[in-house]
Parts: structure tokens; C-alpha cells; sequence
């Protein structure tokens, strides 16, 4: 398996950065500032772990789209403003979930003996193209299973594409059935059934999040300012 494993890493996980770097020109104006970015593309993706990596414009799911508008919502927001810090819990709440599951995902991987190989097999970039995938139908298959019969997912939301190229590479490595199998016993259907009745699944917040930041744009900082000035004199008529 190993060997197979070092097969799969030179022949795919790289051809994909191949294939970016073929688009580049040879030489850069500015080189420093085109590394830097590069290294800036990579952090985000892997501190937002998008569901739909190939989506550019994180638009094409619905919790993907939520959370580049919180982003974006706070960047335009002033630092240390109550919309701010708003803002900032509701991004981390959604990272939170996306690597809980990625853990998960971790955990089996370890399992399964990838100690050393699972966080490349996890990596999955924006460039990483449905062309180079060896078995979609049954990838995509597997993943319908692991959503309907195990909680390593949200069970209201459709599964990140991202893992489907993952179990790609696991089928590659003849791995998947085993994976399939550990995720049944470590995650069996319904353990996150209290989680979601109790309204702190991300579909539920989805609606939510996105109608708040709507109303952030609306109302924008000197409307945050106002609202915690508001608050402070209310407070001190109240002491006083």
C-alpha cells in the first residue's frame, strides 16, 4: 500500500499543481509578491476548507456562499466593532464544523494505518480538477452512502464535494470499502440526531447567518456604533 500510496502522490496529487504551474509565466514581475500570494491562496483554503473547492466565486452552495459573505461582510467592517466581533463568531462556528468532519475524516485515515499520509490525502485545492479523477461514479456512490448510512456528515446537508475526491484516491488505493466500513462502526447513523433537534445544525443557521449579514451591510458601522452607544448610556442611566 505504501508503494501504491507514492504511485498515487507523484501521478496525481501533483499533476494538478503541474497543470497551475504550466498557466504561469516563467518569470514573475514580482516574485516575492506572487509567492506570497500563492502561500495567502493556500492558508484560506485550508482555513476554510470550502465544500466546493473548485468554485471560485463560492457561490454554488448554499453554505459556502454563507460563509464568503461573512467573510466578506467583515472585511468591511471596522475591527473591534460589535459587528466585528458578530461577524467573527459566526465565521468560526462554520470552520468549527468543517473541521470537525475533517477530523473525523483524520480519524479513520490514522485508523486505517495513513498515519503519515493523511493530511496529504485530505488536500484537496482549488485546482484539483474532476478530469483527473480515475473513479467518480463509484466515488460519488460511496459518498451518498457515507452521507445516508453514517453521521460523519450533517445529515440535512448535502456532503462537500471536496471528499469526493479524497474517496477517489481511496478507491485508487483500494482503500475505500475499508474506510466505508470504519466510518459505519466509529459514526453510526444518529449520533448527531440530539445536535440537529436542538437547532445548532449549520442548515438550520444557514438562513440565518446569511439574512444577518445582509442586515450588516444594510445598517453598516456608524449604525453599530450608535446601537452600542445607545446601549452604554442606557446603562448608566440605569446605575445612576
Amino acid at each position: 500500500m505504501g508503494a501504491a500510496f507514492k504511485k498515487f502522490c507523484c501521478c496525481c496529487c501533483c499533476g494538478d499543481e503541474d497543470d497551475e504551474d504550466e498557466k504561469q509565466p516563467l518569470v514573475h514581475p514580482d516574485p516575492l509578491e506572487y509567492f506570497d500570494r500563492e502561500v495567502q491562496k493556500r492558508r484560506d483554503q485550508e482555513t476554510n476548507l470550502w465544500s466546493e473547492p473548485g468554485d471560485a466565486s463560492h457561490s454554488e452552495r448554499d453554505d459556502d456562499r454563507a460563509l464568503y459573505n461573512l467573510l466578506q461582510a467583515r472585511g468591511k467592517t471596522r475591527m473591534g466593532s460589535t459587528g466585528y466581533r458578530r461577524l467573527s463568531v459566526d465565521i468560526e462556528a462554520m470552520r468549527d464544523t468543517r473541521r470537525e468532519v475533517r477530523d473525523k475524516w483524520k480519524t479513520i485515515l490514522e485508523n486505517l494505518g495513513f498515519m503519515a499520509e493523511a493530511d496529504s490525502l485530505l488536500t484537496v485545492s482549488a485546482g484539483t480538477s474532476y478530469d483527473r479523477m480515475r473513479n467518480a461514479p463509484a466515488a460519488r456512490s460511496l459518498l451518498h452512502t457515507l452521507h445516508s448510512e453514517t453521521s460523519i456528515f450533517s445529515t440535512r446537508e448535502p456532503p462537500p464535494e471536496r471528499y469526493l475526491f479524497i474517496l477517489d484516491r481511496l478507491i485508487y488505493l483500494d482503500a475505500a470499502e475499508d474506510f466505508l466500513a470504519k466510518a459505519r462502526r466509529f459514526y453510526p447513523p444518529g449520533d448527531d440526531d440530539e445536535e440537529e433537534e436542538g437547532g445548532t445544525g449549520l442548515s438550520i443557521n444557514l438562513p440565518l447567518l446569511l439574512a444577518r449579514v445582509e442586515a450588516m451591510n444594510g445598517r453598516g458601522d456608524d449604525d453599530e456604533d450608535e446601537d452600542e452607544s445607545g446601549r452604554e448610556d442606557g446603562n448608566s442611566s440605569d446605575r445612576s
